[in-house]
């Protein structure tokens, strides 16, 4: 029973996994660029649920009214900037980890690097559970996977049953034959860059429903979400989702049945196993999907 409730509770934290990763995987496997600001987004997007929580007393899921547009230009702009200056996929790597030290830096600056979370009287989904007999699940991880679920189908969906995402898909399998009929690839990519803001500003709030906050947390994120990106398939959002999910219940076993310590080393020699069977990716069926 003790498996089962770990693999549960892994699998539901294993959305919030997959909603970081949505926005970078997309704009990669779309756009050909690797936005570690990404992780920069993320990190403004759970402070700004702590502040306007705690400030102004709004429920945590209602300040993605706020969040969510903001990110949305920040996103669409960084997309704009990357355009603009013509910055090659690799480059971007680069460029987009200065980026990410700045807002890290600028965070700092806002809320001090101390540990922050918000008053439990302020949110009402940090210590509540769903009880299934003697299995408990979290409120914030049921959130998690279900914003994962809201915002991963709805963008796969819209890739496929829009002329807008076909377009993109087409687009990121052959930019020159795409561009010859009249798809407008940089409009599509502000809105793409923008939508991954948007993905940010969610996994930010349901980062910051269950835990403390600190800049560093940044630098954390980056081994977990870069697997599920891999495994999942470069751009491959219902990948994503899946890889975040299986990621999650598989370090939860490991961490009940064998010690938490040995979890990233378990997790990530099962990914490179994955990866040595199947390079393009454990759940990926296509470049784009």
């Amino acid at each position: 029973m003790i498996a089962v409730q770990a693999a549960l509770s892994g699998a539901l934290i294993g959305g919030l996994y997959a909603l970081m990763a949505a926005g970078l995987s997309v704009t990669w496997g779309v756009l050909r660029v690797i936005n570690l600001a990404h992780f920069g987004l993320i990190l403004v997007g759970a402070y700004l649920t702590y502040q306007l929580t705690s400030s102004w007393g709004l429920d945590p899921i209602v300040t993605l009214a706020v969040s969510a547009p903001a990110l949305f230009v920040v996103g669409a702009a960084l997309q704009w900037a990357y355009e603009r200056f013509d910055i090659e996929e690799f480059n971007s790597l680069l460029v987009s980890f200065g980026l990410l030290m700045i807002m890290i830096e600028a965070t700092t600056r806002a809320w001090t690097a101390d540990f922050l979370q918000i008053a439990p009287t302020e949110n009402p989904y940090g210590t509540s559970a769903l009880h299934l007999g003697p299995i408990a699940l979290p409120t914030s991880r049921l959130v998690a996977l279900a914003s994962a679920l809201l915002l991963i189908v709805g963008g796969h969906m819209a890739l496929h049953r829009t002329f807008a995402g076909r377009g993109l898909r087409a687009f990121a399998q052959d930019r020159t034959v795409a561009a010859s009929f009249g798809i407008d690839h940089r409009r599509l990519g502000l809105v793409v860059g923008g939508l991954a803001g948007v993905s940010a500003a969610v996994a930010g709030m349901v980062f910051a429903l269950s835990n403390t906050l600190t800049p560093a947390h940044a630098y954390e994120w980056f081994g977990i979400v870069f697997a599920v990106v891999i495994l999942g398939g470069i751009g491959n959002l219902l990948g994503a989702l899946y890889a975040g999910v299986g990621v999650g219940a598989f370090s939860a076993i490991v961490s009940v049945l064998w010690d938490p310590s040995y979890e990233p080393l378990v997790l990530f020699l099962a990914i490179i196993v994955a990866l040595v069977l199947r390079p393009q990716g454990v759940f990926a069926r296509r470049v784009v999907a």
